[in-house]
């Protein structure tokens, strides 16, 4: 019974229901505390005055109020009366049960009445605390409302079966805890005392003895409180309204508002409230036990799941320790190479030492021998033995020029591990999914025919295969880096088509895709290469230019309507490799000066180009009147170079030049240039750079 008790305790005190109260949406209330929640409202708005201006609202409209709610859960805390801006708010708090309410209205005046009989302030309104419903009592107040003589009820009879053990009341020192209750002599006795005092002949024969318990309840309950009519005090419910769904007296019938309603024997319908509650309770009992059914099959998967947890963790440690073991396997493998090749290394050395050394004491012999010889002072002897002397030294001399001086070894091993392959792999290293409820999708196939590069960017098409019957719910696309580096995501989607933009120009990609669906991804696709341009073809960019900027000659050719510099830009950007345009200038007359160079995309385009920090221009020196200006950006040397006319405008015009650049040019009114693109770098650039 302990899960009952929420059920028992007032949502605003969050205590045993005391002498509670049915409002009209069902909920319950403690009298006293339907009291302290009551709220009065502007005198326009009470069921009399509405009456008195004919707009005939019913006794029962009150129950449609809660559109008119005093309190709303989208509010911060605070509710007002909905319908008046005069009206004061007041402060919202919780209850013990977690339910919002309103604190007590300002004390009524001193009265010597109970406070169930006090009157309540004219045109008071109520708010349920629980569905938020609100209501204006009648002149009853809250005498309006049927009392819950069932709720008392059940409440008693918790309370008394949570209650402590009984005590005998004749026990002398230390009573002991009572076992029966003589109903008529109102006496709680224990064992021995109800045999002492109260045996069971006589006329205490005829005495009813009850459990402790049981002659409490009694005890407490006796008189029976007998539920009364809200309208007629004094009439005991005796019908049952089926068009209000309420019980009514006499009176109601005869006189009041019910007297054209339908009704039945108050008997009659409890009984068949009783059946129906009942039914409704087998149903909720079978969905109750379902619940502790389900709650054992969780509890069961709790235990399964820490087991499963257990071997899956083991089987894991094992198969990462048969990795370690494999690698370390491979690691003796690849020390005992590199053992051998440092034997090798050393013999090979050792060796050339031992030769040279005895190389080294012939030569220093024959040198010791030869300077003793020339010491002699009889010619015809030294030149009986000179010429052997001689040749001997220049034999010798030409025996350590053979190479035998250079080291035959080196020190560096020339030994590298290639370990990407494997780190890639364990980085790649995941679980699949072992019980899968439907298989993963087949590899897609790349459509060549459709795939293509275009300047810097590449297009890419796939499909699944034919007979795949596996739908894919979506795809990765990876590429690498253009330098045969790792690979990378650049799309993922739905879509079997996909354009890269932003590619390094005169690069060599590979690119491969697989497919997904919820239980995991397909076999990778065979690898597709894609080679970039090696020359870039471009225009101008409306799109990031000044708005007064004019295009021409599919955006190759710009003029300006302004008489102040404008900037535009070109369409593609470079951050790698080395690229040259040229433009020509078409009509110019001399002031002020235009300006050809590169800039960053975030670059002001009303200033001229080269005034902030993300331009590099050149803006002056032989430009003019159908002037030739060509533009070099090596990025691999991170240099920027000018030409007019093909002749180099001095050095280099900037240096240490790093990140993402576009063409750019900013001109007037009195400006116009023509861009051309796809030009190869200028042949001595090239072999210049070639040489560097």
């Amino acid at each position: 019974m302990e899960e009952m008790e929420e059920e028992l305790k007032c949502p605003v005190c969050g205590s045993f229901y005391r002498e509670p109260i049915i409002l009209p949406c069902s909920h319950n209330l403690c009298q006293a505390c339907a009291r302290n929640i009551l709220v009065q409202t502007p005198e326009s708005e009470s069921p009399q005055s509405r009456r008195a201006s004919g707009s005939g609202v019913s006794d029962y409209d009150y129950l449609d109020l809660d559109k008119m709610s005093l309190y709303s859960e989208a509010d911060s805390g605070y509710g007002s009366y909905g319908g008046f801006a005069s009206a004061p708010t007041t402060p919202c708090q919780k209850s013990p049960n977690g339910v919002r309410v309103f604190p007590p209205a300002m004390p009524p005046p001193a009265t010597h009445l109970s406070p169930a009989l006090a009157p309540v302030p004219r045109n008071s309104c109520i708010t349920c605390p629980q569905c938020h419903r609100s209501l204006i009592l009648d002149d009853r107040g809250l005498r309006g409302f049927p009392k819950n003589r069932v709720l008392e009820g059940v409440i008693d009879r918790y309370q008394q079966s949570k209650a402590a053990a009984l005590k005998c009341q004749l026990c002398e020192k230390a009573p002991k805890e009572a076992t029966v209750m003589c109903e008529q002599c109102d006496v709680f006795y224990c064992d021995p005392c109800r045999l002492r005092c109260h045996p069971p002949r006589g006329p205490l024969a005829k005495h009813r003895l009850v459990p402790p318990a049981q002659g409490r309840v009694s005890r407490r309950l006796s008189p029976r409180k007998v539920s009364t009519c809200t309208d007629h005090e004094l009439e005991n419910h005796s019908m049952y309204c089926v068009q209000c769904k309420m019980p009514v007296c006499y009176q109601c019938l005869e006189e009041g508002k019910h007297s054209s309603h339908e009704v039945k024997a108050l008997g009659a319908m409890w009984k068949l409230h009783k059946s129906q509650l009942s039914q409704a309770l087998n149903g909720l009992s079978d969905r109750a036990k379902e619940a502790k059914e389900f709650l054992v099959q969780l509890r069961n998967m709790v235990q399964q799941i820490q087991e499963n947890s257990v071997e899956f963790e083991a089987c894991l440690v094992a198969q990462c320790d048969a990795l370690i073991d494999a690698l370390n396997r491979r690691k003796a493998q690849l020390l005992a190479r590199v053992n051998k090749e440092h034997e090798h290394k050393l013999k090979v050395v050792r060796d050339q030492i031992s030769h040279c050394t005895v190389k080294l004491r012939q030569t220093t012999g024959l040198m010791e021998y030869c300077l003793e010889v020339i010491k002699e002072n009889d010619p015809s002897g030294f030149l009986q033995i000179s010429d052997a002397l001689i040749r001997r030294v220049h034999l010798t001399e030409d025996q350590w020029g053979k190479g035998t001086l250079t080291p035959r070894m080196t020190t560096d091993f020339d030994l590298s591990l290639d370990n990407s392959p494997l780190l890639q792999s364990i980085h790649q290293l995941d679980f699949v999914q072992m019980k899968a409820s439907s298989p993963v999708p087949a590899t897609p196939i790349l459509q060549l025919e459709e795939c293509c590069t275009h300047n810097n960017s590449a297009t890419l098409s796939w499909k699944q295969p034919p007979l795949s019957t596996v739908p894919a719910e979506g795809y990765i696309l990876e590429l690498d880096d253009g330098n045969g580096g790792q690979f990378r995501e650049v799309y993922v989607g739905k879509e079997t088509m996909c354009t890269v933009d932003g590619l390094h120009f005169n690069s060599t990609y590979n690119a491969r895709i697989k497919a997904f669906n919820k239980t995991g991804v397909s076999q990778y696709s065979k690898t597709l290469v894609l080679q970039t341009s090696e020359v870039a073809w471009f225009a101008f960019d409306p799109g990031s230019a000044h708005s007064d900027i004019i295009f021409s000659n599919d955006n190759l050719t710009v003029t300006c309507s302004s008489y102040d510099d404008r900037v535009v830009l070109g369409k593609t950007g470079f951050s790698k490799g080395v690229h040259y345009w040229e433009l020509t200038v078409d009509r110019y007359d001399n002031h002020p000066d235009p300006a050809f160079g590169v800039a960053r995309i975030d670059v002001m385009k009303d200033v001229m180009l080269g005034k902030d920090d993300k331009a590099w221009a050149i803006t002056e020196g032989g430009i003019t009147k159908g002037a030739t200006i060509g533009v070099l950006l090596d990025l691999n040397r991170k240099t920027l170079t000018f030409f007019i006319n093909d002749e180099q405008q001095g050095p280099i015009a900037f240096e240490n030049v790093e990140g993402l650049f576009f063409p750019a040019v900013s001109l007037n009114r009195n400006v116009q240039v023509t861009l051309h693109t796809g030009l190869p770098v200028p042949d001595f650039y090239s072999s210049r750079a070639s040489i560097a």
